[in-house]
C-alpha cells in the first residue's frame, strides 16, 4: 500500500508502519526504517511521470520538461507532496529515459524470477 493511502492512520497512532518498501528513508518519517536496511538491494517505490507521444517535437518535450521541473521545485507543491508521503523528484527526459529503462529491466529480473506468466 502506498504511503500516501495510510499516512493520516500512521499520524492518528491507528497504524504503526514496520519499514517502508524505498531505498531511503522517508523524508517526513525518519523514524520508520527502510525494508533494505534488513534485506539490501530492497527497492519497490511507487513513482508517478509523465509521458508524451513518441514523435512529439523535441522542443515541445524540453518545453514540458522547464514546466514541470519549475513546478515541482515550488514550495508549496513539495510541502504538500511531503504531507502525502511523497517525494518530489524532477529531471531530464534522458533521466527519465533511464529510469524507465531501469524499472524495467528490474522488474523483469522479479516477473521471470517467480515464474509469472500472463494469463
Amino acid at each position: 500500500m502506498a504511503m500516501g493511502s495510510t499516512v493520516e492512520y500512521i499520524k492518528a497512532g491507528k497504524v504503526r508502519p514496520l519499514a517502508v518498501t524505498t531505498a531511503t528513508r522517508w523524508e517526513a518519517m525518519r523514524d520508520i526504517p527502510t525494508l533494505s536496511e534488513s534485506l539490501p538491494g530492497y527497492d519497490a517505490a511507487v513513482w508517478i511521470g509523465f509521458g508524451a507521444p513518441k514523435d512529439t517535437p523535441r522542443e515541445i518535450i524540453e518545453k514540458l520538461n522547464k514546466e514541470i521541473n519549475a513546478a515541482l521545485a515550488e514550495p508549496n507543491l513539495k510541502m504538500r507532496f511531503a504531507e502525502l508521503a511523497s517525494s518530489v523528484v524532477g529531471g531530464s527526459p534522458a533521466e527519465y529515459g533511464r529510469l524507465l529503462a531501469d524499472e524495467t529491466e528490474k522488474w523483469a529480473k522479479v516477473i521471470k524470477l517467480a515464474g509469472i506468466k500472463p494469463e
